[in-house]
């Protein structure tokens, strides 16, 4: 039994590898991957060679990027965190054959794992098995960005991954799909509103189709239009929290603009070639602004008992069982083969090609 991998050899370079399949041990199980979805920023980042552990070590002890190697260097052999698999084979009674499940293996058609060390979350007989490419790791990059929301409101008393929006005024900055589906979550989660920015029209249609409200931030200063509309008090205008989910600077900088007063801006975008264009002393400094970075590595301090990845995930099927068709319908963008995986990833790494999601098929 052979698998085939999606390796990355340098910028540019993606190819399929053929490998022996690994021997199945005690304790694991073996799955066939049945769709496997392609993130858009950190794989394309190894693609393009802009992601920093290809240039400089990453020291988890100190939490500081230092120099003097790479922490992953060329080839890149385990790229992408979507990943639906059934299991074929099982040496441990905790996963059982024929069960559909999603995984963070990478783009690889097989895959023996450990259960102790490795997560397998069962899907629903109810949801469609293609959707749960966003189950084990996007889904939860998305509800972490609630939480931090939730948590700059109630500390470590968070009940709901809606309290830090519930009744409140949110905009996204974005419209990919980690933008989209936050948006979603905070729609779920009780918003009083919920306003999606992106310049790209295409993507702005995706949000209205998934029944978002959109604002185009270059027509008409959408920091006027949304701190006129969203009134608390004298001098005090605009959005209560703005998820910030694209990875350039400019959008930084609209976020900030678009909040109240001692607003909070939770910042779910990987900005691959900086922020330099951020203006710190302008609204940042005058409106006591607040910036939290909700990466999926941590959950809020506190947080982490009663609010993880099991936890964050569940709260994606929740989601995707309530709205799975529109998601469906308009999220995911193509389904590729998987064998096509090095011309699609090259073609998108080099805007050759534009797609929203694309799901590889097997």
């Amino acid at each position: 039994m052979r698998d085939k991998i999606v390796v990355v050899d340098g910028p540019g370079r993606v190819e399929l590898v053929a490998q022996d399949a690994e021997e199945l041990r005690d304790g694991t199980f073996r799955v066939e991957t049945l769709y496997s979805g392609v993130s858009a920023g950190t794989e394309l980042s190894y693609v393009k060679g802009t992601n920093p552990y290809l240039h400089v070590t990453w020291n988890a002890d100190l939490g500081l990027f230092q120099p003097g190697g790479a922490s992953t260097p060329y080839p890149v052999r385990r790229l992408g965190y979507m990943q639906v698999g059934r299991v074929v084979e099982s040496a441990t009674p905790a996963v059982e054959v024929g069960a559909v499940g999603a995984m963070t293996y990478g783009h690889r058609t097989g895959y023996v794992a450990d259960p102790v060390a490795e997560r397998f979350v069962p899907l629903p007989d109810d949801l469609d098995p293609m959707l749960g490419v966003y189950v084990a790791h996007m889904g939860p990059i998305c509800a972490n960005g609630l939480l931090h929301a939730a948590a700059d409101l109630h500390g470590t008393d968070v009940r709901s991954l809606g309290d830090g929006v519930a009744g409140r005024r949110v905009a996204v900055v974005g419209s990919g799909v980690v933008a989209l589906l936050t948006a979603l979550f905070a729609q779920r989660g009780g918003a009083a509103s919920v306003v999606v920015l992106d310049p790209t029209p295409q993507r702005r249609r995706v949000a209205e189709a998934l029944g978002l409200e959109t604002l185009d931030p270059d027509a008409e200063d959408p920091a006027v239009v949304l701190k006129t509309r969203w009134a608390h008090g004298p001098g005090d205008r605009g959005a209560d929290v703005v998820f910030q989910c694209r990875g350039q600077a400019w959008a930084l900088h609209l976020a900030l603009r678009l909040l109240r007063p001692q607003g909070t801006v939770v910042d779910l975008a990987f900005y691959q070639a900086g922020a330099d264009e951020v203006r710190l002393g302008e609204e940042f400094h005058h409106n006591g602004l607040s910036l939290r970075c909700a990466q999926i590595g941590r959950v809020p301090r506190g947080l982490a008992p009663t609010w993880d990845r099991e936890r964050l995930s569940a709260e994606t099927v929740d989601l995707l069982r309530e709205q799975g068709d529109v998601i469906r319908k308009h999220l995911v963008s193509a389904t590729v083969p998987f064998e096509e995986a090095p011309t699609l990833l090259t073609d998108l790494a080099e805007r050759r090609r534009q797609e929203l999601q694309v799901v590889l098929t097997c």
